[in-house]
């Protein structure tokens, strides 16, 4: 979704008002300009779609155990349209905001269990897991599963934002012989599913004596990160090499053009960089759940996991919870998220 509203922001409104103007609808705008203008960045995100829902491994798991003097014919035919594209968005999001109204609800169930519900919601309310969830830490001691996960989403974060940039900006503004190649073999490695090598990473992970700790996840997570440098690529493209070349002129070595330079014009890329480095590992299951055995390393993925049917409200509440950090970052970084994708998204 970052991706094509990144795009699109960079659309020229004008022609939308001209074909306004000359009476083509909404869906004819949609067809005739919004889809050319979208073209090339619809098949990378139809094509990341597709790696992403191959790849996704945690889910299965889980599911498993206008013109002034138009016509009245024409404002009639404009109202229809209208009203089927509302239509059709408001249920679009009441698909995807129902599950979210729902297990918010859930989290304050009296009752705690799923079996007791009326229906898909709770027949009382009750602030009782909120409150157990974080006062009963003898079994599930989810305040630990909580700064576990932050620990590991920071450390990624911080080692995996400098390693992407690093490798975009190598990549955007050095020549080098295997530069290619390197870029069409990254390509196609990120095409096959991530855990295809859960094998291999248990077994150097067993071998370097990580298993069971923090900073074997955050090794991994940051290691794998520089895999996904396009977009930061496509971002430093858009910076002119002029003014590279200008301040070596002027005696400034890489490392300065670097730091001086483009990484003052990069606050927006860095900033999208950073929020994906952290949500990644904040929610991700499956990795934790293969190299942490004890449950005092939990992430909160994982340990929510471990709950009993009986405690659903609390497994609803941790949920929910666990959501408020990355809700609360979107909000107040997705203005320079929404830039770093609309001049990534251009030229990567």
């Amino acid at each position: 979704m970052l991706l094509a509203t990144g795009n699109l922001s960079n659309r020229d409104v004008s022609l939308y008002e001209a074909a306004k103007i000359d009476g083509a609808g909404r869906w004819k705008q949609f067809e005739k300009l919004t889809m050319p203008f979208m073209l090339f960045s619809t098949m990378p995100v139809l094509l990341g779609q597709f790696i992403g829902n191959f790849n996704n491994f945690g889910i299965f798991y889980f599911l498993r155990g206008g013109h002034i003097s138009m016509s009245k014919k024409w404002k009639f035919g404009r109202m229809m349209d209208t009203g089927i594209t509302y239509l059709i968005l408001t249920a679009v999001a009441f698909v995807f905001f129902f599950p979210c109204l729902w297990l918010i609800l859930a989290s304050f169930s009296k009752s705690g269990t799923i079996y007791s519900f009326n229906g898909f919601f709770p027949k009382e309310y009750s602030f009782a897991s909120f409150q157990k969830l974080f006062t009963d830490t003898t079994l599930y001691n989810y305040p630990r599963w909580f700064f576990n996960t932050l620990f590991v989403a920071a450390g990624s974060c911080i080692l995996g934002t400098f390693l992407v940039i690093l490798t975009a900006y190598t990549m955007s503004r050095f020549t080098f012989a295997a530069r290619k190649p390197m870029m069409k073999i990254t390509m196609v490695l990120g095409m096959f599913p991530s855990f295809m090598g859960m094998i291999a990473v248990y077994l150097l992970m067993t071998q370097f004596n990580l298993i069971n700790h923090l900073w074997g996840l955050i090794l991994i997570y940051a290691a794998g990160a520089p895999m996904g440098y396009l977009t930061q690529k496509g971002f430093f493209d858009t910076i002119p090499k002029a003014i590279d070349e200008a301040a070596r002129i002027d005696g400034a070595t890489n490392f300065q053009v670097f730091t001086r330079i483009n990484l003052p014009l990069s606050k927006p890329i860095i900033v999208y960089t950073v929020l994906t480095s952290f949500s990644w590992p904040w929610s991700d299951f499956i990795l934790p759940k293969l190299l942490l055995k004890e449950k005092d390393l939990y992430t909160v993925a994982v340990g929510l996991m471990s709950l009993d049917e009986t405690e659903f409200a609390r497994f609803a509440a941790g949920s929910v919870f666990i959501a408020v950090p990355i809700v609360i970052l979107y909000f107040f970084l997705v203005k320079n998220m929404v830039n770093g994708m609309a001049q990534g998204a251009v030229k990567g």
